[in-house]
């Protein structure tokens, strides 16, 4: 292969995978989630790699039986890239108690797999377009989500004392004077009876009053404990 083919059908595609994916993992690495900078730089090479393989089966060592035909077909080779990328973004999901956290970040990487593809393919204005596109989602509009009214989710887990646990009706009560609303209580009681914790998940109108309802949840006589995480995929 000439010097000038190579650059054009090899070099030039990996470079765009790796600024691609690089660009797009450091938006998550400032965020500061569990898949950043290298992980989509590494699933962006891939997926490239992959496709340049796909694109290049007659290059392959392999030979074909007597009298037989091959037929490559290399978009096989993407679905499967695509499908594969799943399990991958599976890991950056997990759910803890109500809420479900990761997405945008399982998303980003679907994405950026798909880029990769693109590159691979030498669709090179398609992956620019698609990585500039992502890159708005994920930082530009995540600036302009800020300002719009919206609604905002909390976790709010509460550890009262042997008794002291209010009866949901008033817990409601309490978490509206914050302007929460409650979507989901559920209800664990240590082995011993001694500590009664609530789970709760709650919404309310942006921007969500944490420190309010932190002040008046330290005055309830009889909570041991508490802990409000407002939710922030």
């Amino acid at each position: 292969m000439a010097d000038a083919a190579w650059l054009e059908t090899v070099v030039l595609p990996i470079a765009g995978a790796l600024i691609a994916g690089g660009l797009i993992g450091f938006e998550r690495e400032w965020r500061g989630r569990a898949a950043g900078f290298r992980t989509h730089i590494l699933v962006s090479l891939a997926s490239c790699l992959l496709m340049l393989a796909a694109m290049t089966q007659a290059d392959w060592a392999f030979r074909a039986l007597p009298n037989e035909n091959i037929v490559t077909d290399p978009t096989r080779m993407a679905h499967g890239v695509l499908t594969g990328i799943g399990f991958l973004c599976a890991g950056v999901i997990f759910r803890e108690r109500f809420s479900v956290h990761g997405l945008t970040t399982a998303a980003s990487l679907w994405t950026t797999s798909a880029i990769g593809v693109m590159f691979g393919v030498g669709l090179w204005k398609l992956g620019l377009i698609a990585a500039g596109a992502t890159l708005l989602v994920l930082a530009i509009l995540r600036f302009l989500d800020a300002r719009l009214p919206h609604v905002g989710v909390l976790d709010v887990t509460l550890r009262w004392t042997r008794g002291a646990a209010p009866e949901e009706k008033a817990l409601r009560a309490l978490l509206a004077e914050n302007g929460l609303s409650p979507t989901r209580i559920g209800h664990v009681v240590s082995p011993d009876g001694q500590i009664h914790e609530q789970h709760v998940k709650a919404r309310g109108p942006m921007p969500l009053k944490v420190d309010a309802l932190s002040r008046v949840l330290a005055d309830q006589a009889g909570l041991a404990g508490f802990s409000v995480m407002p939710r922030d995929d």
